[in-house]
């Protein structure tokens, strides 16, 4: 499943290897060499699966970011991981204690960075039971939704199509992919069944929550 992935590095030759590396692994990036760049560059962004900071930046660093990020209504909960070149205890405390998720020092490899953002990506999502899209609210663990307070009934398959959307908001995921994931069986050539399920979740919470992205899928606005 696609995440996206915000990364802020300063070093060209760093940040493009991210970006190179999590696009090939079917990933959408968006990557900044500064803290200001990131946020002008940012506002008109949902807010991603994960941000990957460079604590070491110009101007703005990485921990002034994290703050920032922390003191965000969308972005508190999203998930952070630091990348540095320090080592001293101090530093990955301070990084820690700020909001940090986790700490990966340079030099790193790839394969150990992905593993370690899958693992914080299964940690924090465990943590967080309840998925909050606007007036929407979304109980994995009671496995119910609300919409403006109030309950709205939804099917086993519609309430799963639903948590994915929500887990992945603003992020367009394929008819193909749904099916993979909600249903659990590969694309044949018959996606109606994606359809029919996002036409009773529009009925039952509003055109406006889900939009279609033409030629490509569904996202959760």
């Amino acid at each position: 499943m696609a995440n996206t992935i915000v990364i802020v590095e300063d070093d060209s030759s760093i940040r493009e290897m991210l970006r190179y590396y999590f696009q090939s692994t079917g990933n959408d990036v968006r990557a900044y060499e500064s803290g200001e760049e990131f946020f002008e560059a940012e506002r008109g962004h949902a807010a991603p699966t994960i941000y990957l900071l460079d604590i070491m930046l110009p101007g703005m660093d990485g921990l002034e970011i994290l703050r920032r990020l922390r003191a965000g209504r969308a972005t508190a909960d999203v998930p952070v991981i630091m990348l540095t070149a320090r080592t001293a205890e101090m530093d990955r405390v301070e990084g820690l204690e700020s909001g940090a998720d986790d700490y990966v020092v340079k030099p790193f490899g790839l394969m150990e960075l992905q593993a370690r953002i899958k693992a914080v990506l299964r940690r924090t999502r465990r943590e967080s039971p309840v998925l909050r899209c606007g007036d929407l609210e979304i109980d994995s663990s009671a496995r119910t939704v609300r919409k403006g307070g109030v309950p709205v009934e939804l099917t086993y398959k519609e309430f799963e199509l639903l948590r994915l959307l929500a887990s992945h908001r603003g992020a367009v995921l394929s008819r193909e992919e749904i099916l993979r994931t909600v249903w659990d069986y590969d694309f044949t050539g018959e996606t109606r069944t994606v359809d029919m399920h996002i036409k009773a979740l529009r009925q039952k919470l509003g055109d406006d929550v889900i939009a279609t992205v033409r030629g490509v899928g569904y996202k959760m606005t």
